[in-house]
């Protein structure tokens, strides 16, 4: 299993129990495919650099996990789908 961290951006209009409802699905994508999620950091709300689809703040939300590579494919495709993501990043940690 590799070490992975996704950092996505969600609709700051979300009310608070939706976007843990995103969080919520999203580790449970981890989980399903045998993997673990290490650690979620939630940022909250911050001005973007530019708008993104009509948004000039986001909610920023930070979670790292181990898993195989095929749970990364399927984690960025539930979150293209996911209304209220507006924008995310998945990358892999470097071993140290």
């Amino acid at each position: 299993m590799r070490a992975y961290e996704v950092m996505f951006i969600t609709d700051p209009n979300l009310e608070v129990d939706q976007h843990e409802a995103i969080l919520d699905r999203l580790t449970r994508v981890v989980a399903e495919r045998g993997g673990s999620v290490a650690n979620v950091d939630r940022w909250g709300k911050r001005r973007l650099a530019y708008e993104i689809a009509g948004h000039r703040e986001g909610n920023y939300t930070v979670m790292s996990f181990q898993a195989d590579p095929s749970v990364g494919v399927e984690l960025e495709r539930v979150m293209r789908i996911t209304d209220g993501i507006i924008r995310y990043l998945i990358v892999k940690q470097e071993d140290v």
